[in-house]
């Protein structure tokens, strides 16, 4: 009777906060994962307040380079290289392409605008219609 209260018959228990515990800390590689969540959903959130005015001033930069960039292009001669030039400070994301046989420019702004302009004899350079 006595064998049931022994040390080495008595059941076993995890520590408090150890593995297998129902309050223990997730394993290092879940925490990393968990961190990378929550800096992706603060990351979303703010994006998505921000969205209106940060659309709306990519728009304006794309517009800007891309009008500037085609009339630097084919009304000055310049190579388009060069015409970034003329940007504004604070226009290094913006990116330029040219279509010789259109005589047009396109100006991007990563994953949020696209504008083009092209040249027109007469006209100069005219931005494309907005969708």
């Amino acid at each position: 009777m006595a064998d049931h209260l022994s040390p080495t018959t008595s059941p076993v228990f995890p520590p408090p906060g150890g593995p297998g515990h129902p309050y223990a800390p997730p394993p290092r590689g879940r925490r990393w994962v968990m961190k990378a969540l929550v800096v992706l959903l603060l990351v979303a959130a703010v994006l998505a307040y921000f969205w209106k005015p940060l659309h709306g001033y990519a728009i304006t930069g794309t517009s800007y380079g891309a009008r500037v960039a085609c009339s630097c292009r084919f009304e000055g001669g310049r190579s388009l290289g060069d015409c970034r030039k003329d940007f504004e400070p604070g226009m290094s994301l913006v990116s330029l392409s040219e279509d010789t046989e259109a005589k047009s420019v396109t100006a991007r702004f990563p994953l949020l605008a696209s504008q083009t302009a092209t040249y027109r004899e007469g006209w100069g350079c005219v931005l494309e219609p907005w969708k």
